[in-house]
């Protein structure tokens, strides 16, 4: 099952990131690919204390993972789209049914389950129209507890930049 986020109103590890971490922070985002001693140098600290630093912000649960960035185009999957679902009846075990299936689906980029009209918005990457017409019709809409289905093609992806905790007024 998922990690559950944090939707307390001021998170602690926030307050215990300084100019440094964040430094490190934007600079793996940016490529995380670079060594030790590049951060370090990029940084002005010494290599044990950047790799002491990038440690405590994986042991903290600030850095989540290492990731490459793939282009889609290159592995035949071009057509992107953003299909936004509806289950209904709604209750937690069909929610969390749906979305366990829908996480095992090769098409599938990635997964937000939202509040509001849709209870899902899924992201995904298929070779061409065809196959994303299948994905929805075939996969998708044969699923008895979708009520709704809505896509749209994604025409470009632009990567976000780097984030950065967002600081309390009061803090």
């Amino acid at each position: 099952m998922p990690k559950q986020p944090n939707f307390s109103p001021v998170n602690s590890e926030i307050s215990k990131l300084d100019a440094l971490d964040l430094s490190l922070l934007g600079l793996l985002q940016n490529d995380a690919r670079l060594t030790n001693r590049q951060l370090a140098a990029r940084t002005g600290v010494a290599p044990s204390t950047s790799l002491d630093r990038v440690r405590g912000l994986v042991g903290r649960g600030v850095i989540a993972g290492f990731h490459a960035e793939v282009d889609l185009a290159a592995i035949g999957r071009p057509v992107q789209a953003l299909i936004a679902i509806r289950i209904r009846p709604p209750s937690r075990q069909r929610i969390e049914a749906f979305r366990d299936w829908v996480l095992t689906l090769p098409e599938v980029l990635g997964l937000f389950v939202t509040s509001g009209t849709e209870d899902f918005l899924i992201h995904v990457g298929v070779s061409d129209t065809n196959g994303l017409y299948a994905f929805v019709i075939d996969r998708l809409t044969e699923r008895p507890e979708v009520a709704d289905v809505r896509t749209s093609v994604v025409y470009e992806y632009v990567r976000s930049r780097p984030v950065e905790p967002l600081r309390s007024e009061t803090g």
